[in-house]
């Protein structure tokens, strides 16, 4: 059985393959969990949502093309200009990367798709359910209305008392969910679901941006969350966190905002720059010139966007030595910036460029981006910064960054990748008046908010007086962004007639020698017919019969197996082949999972919370159907992959992508935690009304015993595991039902300790103190559960010596629980011995 069926032809194999990876007609696209179908759901979905940030964009500008305008009003302004800045941030340009990842990242590193389908179409439906919560809120005239930055205490509940920064704050959330979906399963995928031979030094130079991107999303997007999460309860149960009358302060909610805000610039600019640093060799016909300088230049980013939130917070009152190191940094990554951009100009003045429509398209990139670029090391001068922080120039910098900096190069992504995605070619020509309509059109509307700025011209503002003499600069701004409006409506047009008229391109219109272009065109579900052994970075370059092999069967797994989707996992560093990686099939699972997950937020944000409560258990109900799976209840053993190589199923190798999914998760986790921590300190150190005048916190013997639940778990968990990689199956339920147990008692001490706690209405650090109890809580819980999905496993003969991943994953959980938890406990333990009233047990 679990020999290969080695089709008689490439035919047969084609039809074999679909037959197994491809989804059914109708109603069952909805359970699609192809890497092909959701990339371009993304990219289409996100394309709508830059439709509506347009539209919104242009209701902006005809409001203040004149003084005095009567177009809208104060109310319906702010709406428009926040969901402007939310969409296009959050619902645009953050998943469109995440598209365009997922459906090239498998096809470039040869392999049939990413590390966790489902994984993906749950991150797909979040987004668009997410998305649609804040969409639906702008119709009903119920938006976000304090900018898409959300300060406080403009967006605390005595300034914003209705429903509109809810529902940000949920939304986005929501909406979030996706995108740490989106890096666990792009960094897991290119670290392990790669081609055979593929190792680090030969990956494409866009798998290396977006490995980059993954963790910076890891680490960046945690604090957004857990200030969005601490603005929520404050707004909805009256915690006291950010209100600085009961010791909170208003910057703690910048600082957060912030440490996901500026690096999100980089997360955003990073796979734009992929896409060019991919484009430009095959435009100039040469390699990339530096690729691990290039390489190295986009790490030294990720690294230093972390040391850069304060550049947005220089006229806030912070310390002089704060504003010289931060305006330091913000000088400092200009310099990796500079590495890529003279690598790409060096790749072209090497080479022969072809000066085509995505050519045009990069041209207006570094034009544009480079004078970003320069205005940014304006703006990094804090007395220079000052003068300006608050007008259209930072506007004008901002556009000039990330619409220079992404959506030259997306569009640019878009004609190069099209043949690719529709099997055709361009057939009118547009592709020129769209580029010279959208240059001409961006130039006019942002390049006179550097004057109007320099004017004076505040920011955020919906009407102004005529005495000022802004209006003709401020109309011809209006007049540009129509004629960028008209350009991209262009483009639009351009796409749907080469998808409909356009003629059928070959393979590889470009020349290019990336792995995408050996896959068939336009692609099929399943990718590759077999997976490529990968001897060069230039693989399709050297080896032009490549596609033919493939389709032929002639590579690895060139043959179906038990209907399995099978394909490989490698060693992280050197490509060597470790593991056959079992990936579901298709599934309505994952759009159960978002629509009980949804459930779950909307009921927040209607304040039905016993409907919540019945959201996240459905969630988790659902999520557990997910750990199903073909090879679970016996040991398949090493299996033939082809060229005489055996390997063991994913399920029996160790270190699975799964166990990697976890620890990675773990890393976005202790960046929430760290984040939690941080809000703690900065508290105590800034925030008015500190220490507090009354601590009440007396069970510091609950606490400890908390701790030693914790710490007694974490080693239950790794004896249970150690039986059973010796076969004792028996010794390790055992040590799983203490292991349960453990968790048990840790959450009934935690419920104790917060029903004994300081009120967290009363004062900051009763807020803080509840918040870090009720992430301990959560993470026993989750712990708690992961123990009876073991103990379910071991009943059902899930679990042997070789199949122990579910301990191994269990393991990881209960150690990080112990770890945070005994950190968060003896802090809050610190905290009150600190401030002169230690608890009394």
């Amino acid at each position: 059985m679990n020999e290969p069926n080695r089709p008689a032809s490439p035919v047969e194999l084609h039809h074999e393959l679909t037959r197994i990876w491809g989804a059914h007609p109708g109603f069952g696209q909805l359970a699609a969990v192809n890497h092909t179908t959701l990339g371009r759901r993304f990219i289409v979905t996100a394309f709508l949502f830059f439709a509506v940030g347009g539209i919104l964009a242009m209701l902006v500008r005809a409001q203040i093309a004149t003084s005095h305008s009567a177009f809208v009003g104060p109310e319906i302004y702010n709406q428009i200009f926040t969901m402007h800045g939310t969409v296009m941030m959050f619902l645009f340009a953050i998943p469109m990367f995440e598209g365009f990842a997922i459906y090239l990242l498998p096809k470039m590193l040869g392999t049939r798709d990413l590390a966790f389908p489902r994984a993906g179409a749950y991150g797909y439906w979040c987004y668009l359910f997410g998305g649609s919560i804040l969409l639906l809120a702008l119709a009903m005239g119920a938006a976000p209305d304090a900018g898409w930055f959300m300060y406080t205490p403009l967006s605390s509940k005595p300034f914003s008392p209705g429903i509109n920064a809810d529902v940000w704050l949920i939304g986005i959330t929501f909406v979030e969910i996706s995108a740490l979906s989106a890096a666990v399963e792009v960094l897991v995928s290119i670290l392990l679901v790669r081609a055979p031979g593929m190792s680090l030094d030969r990956m494409p130079i866009f798998a290396w941006y977006m490995l980059v991107v993954a963790v910076m999303i890891l680490v960046g997007f945690p604090p957004l969350i857990l200030g969005s999460i601490l603005l929520e309860v404050e707004r909805a149960f009256g915690w006291a966190l950010f209100d600085p009358a009961r010791g909170g302060d208003s910057l703690l909610w910048q600082h957060l905002f912030w440490i996901f805000g500026h690096p999100e610039v980089y997360i955003i600019f990073l796979p734009a720059a992929g896409m060019v640093s991919t484009i430009i060799p095959v435009m100039a016909g040469r390699e990339l010139l530096g690729y691990r300088w290039v390489v190295l230049a986009a790490i030294s980013v990720g690294f230093l966007s972390f040391g850069l939130w304060v550049h947005h917070m220089f006229a806030v009152g912070i310390p002089h030595l704060a504003l010289a190191f931060f305006s330091a940094a913000s000088m400092l990554v200009a310099i990796p910036t500079g590495v890529q951009i003279f690598a790409w100009l060096g790749t072209l003045m090497s080479g022969r460029p072809r000066f085509n429509v995505p050519m045009l398209f990069l041209c207006g990139f570094f034009f544009i981006f480079v004078l970003g670029g320069l205005t940014g090391v304006m703006v990094a001068v804090v007395p220079f910064d000052l003068q300006v922080h608050d007008t259209h120039f930072v506007v004008a910098h901002l556009h000039y960054v990330l619409v220079g900096g992404f959506v030259f190069p997306i569009m640019a992504a878009a004609y190069y990748w099209l043949p690719h995605l529709t099997g055709r070619q361009p057939m009118f020509q547009l592709g020129h008046a769209v580029f010279w309509l959208v240059f001409i059109g961006f130039n006019l509307t942002f390049f006179l908010m550097h004057l109007t700025g320099l004017l004076g011209m505040p920011r955020r503002i919906w009407t102004y007086p005529e005495s000022y003499g802004w209006d003709w600069l401020n109309l011809l701004s209006s007049i540009g962004g129509f004629v960028m409006t008209i350009g991209f409506a262009l483009f639009v047009l351009d796409i749907v007639l080469q998808m409909r008229f356009g003629p059928k391109t070959g393979r590889n219109p470009w020349g290019a020698d990336t792995l995408e272009w050996a896959t068939p065109v336009p692609p099929t579900d399943y990718g590759f017919a077999s997976i490529p052994i990968v001897t060069s970075h230039r693989q399709l370059a050297e080896d032009p019969d490549l596609p033919r092999k493939l389709a032929a069967g002639e590579g690895l797994l060139g043959f179906a197996r038990r209907n399995w989707l099978e394909t490989i996992a490698v060693d992280m560093i050197t490509g060597a082949p470790r593991q056959i990686l079992l990936l579901p099939g298709r599934t309505f699972l994952p759009l159960g999972t978002a629509l009980a997950t949804g459930l779950f937020f909307v009921s927040l944000l209607l304040q039905v919370y016993p409907l919540a409560i019945a959201g996240i258990v459905l969630t988790i109900a659902v999520f557990w159907l997910w750990t199903r799976h073909p090879a679970r209840t016996a040991d398949l053993g090493p299996l033939p992959v082809g060229d005489g190589t055996m390997l063991p199923v994913h399920t029996e190798s160790g270190h699975a992508p799964s166990w990697w999914a976890v620890v990675f998760l773990l890393l976005a986790d202790a960046a929430l935690f760290g984040s939690l921590l941080f809000g703690l300190i900065f508290l105590w150190v800034v925030a008015p009304g500190w220490p507090p005048p009354e601590v009440l916190f007396n069970s510091t013997a609950f606490a400890l015993i908390a701790m030693a639940c914790l710490a007694g778990a974490a080693g239950l968990g790794r004896l249970a595991l150690r039986a059973a990689r010796r076969g004792a199956v028996g010794w390790a339920l055992v040590w799983n039902r203490f292991l349960a147990a453990a968790h048990a008692a840790t959450l009934l001490l935690l419920a104790a300790i917060l029903t004994t706690a300081p009120d967290p209405t009363a004062h900051a650090y009763a807020g803080v103190t509840a918040a870090i109890l009720v992430y301990i809580l959560v993470h026993a819980a989750v712990g708690l559960i992961l123990a009876l999905h073991v103990w379910q496993a071991c009943r059902r003969g899930h679990v042997s010596a070789a199949r122990s991943l579910d301990l191994m994953i269990g393991r990881l959980w209960h150690d990080y629980t112990a770890v945070a938890g005994v950190i968060g406990l003896g802090t809050i333990l610190g905290v009150a011995a600190a401030i002169g009233q230690p608890g009394a047990g």
